[in-house]
């Protein structure tokens, strides 16, 4: 048993259906291209952080992954600054901590006015810390 989002029980049989179901999704998505940037950059994303929250792999997941980072390098070229873009680069960075990735959000949040942040601002930024922070699985254990 597991804890949904709003505190209710997740019973493992549940879970794994809904798990699956987000690994079906993000395949059918998977081979969808936009000739629009931000929409690009919106299913690029979508299809990051679905493979990453599933615990199922057909044998394919991490070349579909790699396929996936490859084509946010090419988007991320076209983005403007915004706070799609530093989703994007927090969670590509979260994937292969590159610092000119980190580098590059901290420059946009910068550009942000702090005393007005909508909520999905602060969460990014949040979100971006804990990155940061806790390196792990790409962290070396002596």
């Amino acid at each position: 048993m597991y804890l949904g989002m709003d505190g209710e029980p997740v019973y493992s049989d549940t879970f794994c259906r809904l798990n699956k179901e987000v690994l079906v999704k993000s395949d059918s998505l998977f081979s969808a291209q936009s000739s629009d940037v931000e929409e690009e950059a919106n299913l690029c994303l979508a299809l990051l952080m679905g493979y990453n929250a599933t615990i199922y792999d057909d044998g394919d997941k991490e070349q579909k992954k790699q396929m996936v980072l490859n084509r946010i390098c090419l988007v991320l070229e076209q983005l403007p600054a915004s706070l799609l873009k530093v989703r994007l680069l927090t969670y590509t960075y979260g994937e292969v901590y590159e610092e000119v990735l980190f580098q590059e959000a901290y420059a946009i949040i910068e550009g942000w006015n702090k005393d007005n942040l909508s909520s999905e601002q602060t969460e990014i930024i949040e979100e971006l810390k804990n990155i940061e922070e806790n390196p792990y699985p790409f962290e070396e254990v002596e």
